[in-house]
């Protein structure tokens, strides 16, 4: 729950906080700098890979002169091998936002991870405690058989999750089947029931501002930034950061996955390009998919920076700052 509260009656009374949404590569963090500069605000992302220490290249964390020139939060707050769940975040965001306000500053939410968004607005529901074992033996299979197995057993036993959950997304389907299993019912009913269960974010008015760049420019971007990434160096700091943790959860993230596999010899360096490449554009389709579910956003049909995006950015939170 948040410590910054108004009057039930009188939402503007409220303290505003801005959620910068959109897919990997369409210029959030550009635009939430500009928006921070422009309004006294501190950022704090949401991005369920910035969290953790050393991973730089594969994550577009802002640079070190960005997070001098304006505060950011959850950024290298945790070690690689270190779990950091979506619980986790809730927990860190919420009291990010509580001491941002008390500083007189505008907290700017960026960051592309729905999951963290929704944790952070909406709460969690209290699903059964992780099986580990059960976890291991799910990944180990899921390994062995591939995602498309997984995808299966859980179409099986919930129809409505598998529905929901992306066939290549390992974690997501590993997490659901193991909830069914645990709580000897489908993930959806559980979700349904405790719908109003949740602790959801009060004491602050929500802007949501959407990113929604030409979905064929944003590709020419992400394939172009993806690229760079292994021309800076992806493939040193992945080899480094596998001796120092091992072969950790944090590591399957998109561009490191690849990058482990060319180490390994299982892609080619060509290959490996284009398979991370394939992905962060997969990514960021799921993402819009994603937050086309978010409420009351304001879309802008562009990248954070284009001049007319940040102007149109601009003039939603003067509007929302002067309480109209």
């Amino acid at each position: 729950m948040s410590a910054a509260r108004g009057s039930a009656l009188d939402p503007v009374a409220l303290p505003l906080a801005v959620l910068l949404l959109g897919p990997t590569g369409s210029g959030k963090t550009a635009l939430s700098l500009l928006l921070a500069d422009r309004f006294n605000g501190e950022i704090v992302s949401c991005d369920s890979v910035a969290v953790y220490r050393g991973m730089e290249l594969g994550t577009a964390k802002p640079s070190l002169q960005e997070r001098a020139r304006v505060p950011h939060h959850l950024i290298d707050v945790a070690y690689p091998d270190e779990p950091f769940t979506a619980g986790a975040y809730m927990k860190a965001a919420r009291a990010a936002l509580g001491q941002i306000v008390a500083r007189g500053r505008l907290p700017i939410v960026t960051g592309g991870t729905g999951l963290y968004l929704r944790a952070l607005t909406e709460g969690l529901f209290a699903g059964p405690a992780r099986q580990e074992p059960l976890r291991a033996r799910l990944a180990q299979k899921g390994q062995k058989r591939g995602s498309a197995w997984l995808h299966r057993i859980l179409t099986r036993l919930d129809p409505a999750s598998a529905g929901r959950i992306h066939p290549n997304d390992t974690p997501k389907l590993i997490r659901a089947i193991e909830v069914c299993l645990a709580a000897r019912q489908p993930l959806s009913q559980i979700l349904s029931h405790a719908a109003g269960g949740r602790d959801p974010l009060t004491g602050f008015r929500l802007l949501r501002i959407g990113l929604n760049p030409p979905r064929a420019a944003l590709y020419d971007r992400l394939n172009r930034r993806c690229a760079a990434m292994f021309a800076a160096g992806l493939l040193d700091e992945s080899r480094e950061l596998l001796a120092r943790y091992g072969p950790v959860k944090a590591l399957d993230s998109l561009g490191y996955r690849q990058a482990l596999a060319m180490l390994s010899g299982t892609l080619s360096i060509e290959a490996g390009v284009l398979a991370a490449q394939q992905g962060h554009r997969n990514y960021a389709k799921r993402q819009l998919t994603w937050f086309r579910r978010e409420p009351d956003v304001h879309w802008l049909a562009g990248f954070g920076d284009d001049h007319a995006i940040a102007h149109a950015a601009v003039a939603l939170v003067d509007a929302a700052v002067a309480g109209s």
